[in-house]
């Protein structure tokens, strides 16, 4: 089939990318570096018959990876990963289909899947897979033993060397910002330029990385050591990007925090949020309401807790917080409960709220994952009898979580029905997010599950009888 584009990566960090012989190679920085790209472009490779780099042993029909987001709409959602990949898999002659799943398929055989792996023990979902490559789009989303997990499905008898190659955005504190370290300047927190490309190779023992700077250093180990690097980009590397759009450098400031402008723009590994970056109670003075508008659909979004507190301790809270929207995209934040409750006291608290919002009201409960969460559904679920509940398993990243919440707020799309419980409210997520090992994220995550709930469903009902004080 003849090309219908010239796909190819551009000359600097992309090009290094994707000529990486890491076993992991992990590639980003900043905002606009050509991250997706060059991990589809990573990706398809190997979907072509050999023009000489593996010998006769390459069978391209046997070739089968798989690139993931974290979540689905990550995933699905326009410009994202699946529409990006129409872009550059059609011009290798692929033909993709959406069910029963998302895959390419390609002339010689080959076969790239992509998905999410949005709830944190979605990996084991990939058990007795064979993947001689493994895309991880905005690997920082992403929990560290999903990432060990899938390591152990990179295996392939296609001739392709097993590979895993990653993108990522700087995270101050996070998994990743721990596995590529030596890269990252201990001083500036940006990335030292002499070493990115630079292979390390390492062990792991247990939950223990053993680095080393040549393969055969760690020879006693008695297993053989995987190759690791990371390749930095900045938006100034991406020519076409910046030639197409002039503007993007002040899009990229404008609308974003100055801490996020660090770590984004800048590529800062450093830099952290601090409280008052996501909500200020000016956000929303001049949208103080007496009432919830006619015409909303509402949701109810809790987080859970479940000890009462006792001299010394500081417990987390159980929080629900009850928000609206309007047909027009505009958000009205009703009401907010919150308390510190033994685990019986928490589904009565459930319970009774439920009751006094009504049935039209969306409920989402955060679930944690294991059976001691599926008990707490199933228990819930039968209290909850006659109402619209749904649990569902969250992120955990919490600012991650927040940020589309507070990107409303700021933009002056969000209003505040008057209560006593609006001076709390407003304190709380004005700290968040809290000092690491000190304070309370619970209003927030509330908050943050409401927002998203309404986002997810489709528009229902008039809530004009609401007055709550």
């Amino acid at each position: 089939m003849a090309r219908q584009l010239d796909v190819h990566p551009q000359p600097g960090p992309q090009e290094e990318f994707l000529a990486s012989p890491a076993d992991i190679a992990i590639f980003g920085g900043t905002l606009g570096c050509g991250k997706t790209w060059s991990l589809l472009l990573s990706a398809v490779l190997w979907v072509e018959p050999d023009e000489g780099r593996l010998g006769v042993n390459f069978d391209p029909g046997q070739y089968r990876g798989v690139l993931f987001r974290r979540t689905s709409p990550q995933f699905l959602r326009p410009g994202g990963l699946w529409d990006a990949s129409k872009e550059v898999f059609a011009d290798y002659g692929g033909e993709n289909r959406e069910k029963p799943q998302y895959e390419w398929r390609f002339p010689s055989g080959a076969l790239l899947q992509m998905g999410h792996l949005e709830h944190p023990d979605a990996a084991m979902d990939w058990r007795g897979a064979e993947l001689a490559f493994i895309g991880f789009d905005e690997l920082n989303t992403f929990e560290e033993k999903q990432f060990w997990y899938m390591l152990s499905r990179n295996r392939s008898m296609s001739g392709v060397p097993p590979h895993i190659r990653a993108t990522t955005n700087p995270l101050a504190d996070s998994w990743v910002h721990r596995l590529i370290e030596w890269w990252i300047d201990p001083e500036t927190g940006f990335p030292i330029r002499e070493r990115s490309g630079m292979l390390r190779w390492f062990v792991r023992d247990g939950d223990e990385i053993v680095w080393a700077n040549r393969r055969e250093d760690l020879a006693e180990w008695g297993v053989p050591p995987l190759s690791l690097t990371f390749v930095a980009a900045s938006w100034r590397d991406n020519r076409i990007l910046m030639e197409g759009d002039p503007l993007y450098e002040a899009k990229m400031k404008s609308g974003l925090a100055s801490f996020e402008r660090a770590q984004l723009v800048d590529g800062s590994w450093h830099v952290r949020p601090s409280s008052g970056d996501y909500f200020r109670r000016e956000m929303v003075a001049d949208h103080m309401l007496d009432r919830v508008p006619d015409g909303l659909r509402m949701a109810r979004g809790w987080d859970l807790a479940a000890t009462k507190p006792r001299p010394g301790t500081d417990p987390d809270w159980t929080c629900g917080t009850l928000m609206g929207a309007s047909r027009e995209k505009r958000y009205c934040v009703a009401n907010h409960v919150y308390d510190r409750l033994s685990p019986s006291g928490v589904e009565d608290l459930i319970l009774a709220t439920a009751q006094n919002d009504g049935t039209s009201v969306d409920i989402e409960i955060p679930q944690d994952p294991g059976q001691a969460g599926k008990s707490q559904t199933v228990a819930l679920a039968r209290k909850l009898a006659g109402f619209n509940v749904r649990f569902r398993p969250v992120s955990t990243d919490k600012v991650a979580r927040f940020k589309p919440f507070s990107a409303q707020a700021e933009a002056g799309n969000v209003d505040v029905v008057r209560g006593p419980w609006n001076e709390r409210w407003f304190r709380e997520l004005e700290n968040f997010p809290p000092p690491k090992r000190h304070g309370h994220d619970d209003d927030a995550d509330s908050t943050a599950t409401a927002f998203d709930a309404l986002l997810r469903r489709a528009p229902a009902v008039s809530m004009s009888t609401y007055s709550y004080m």
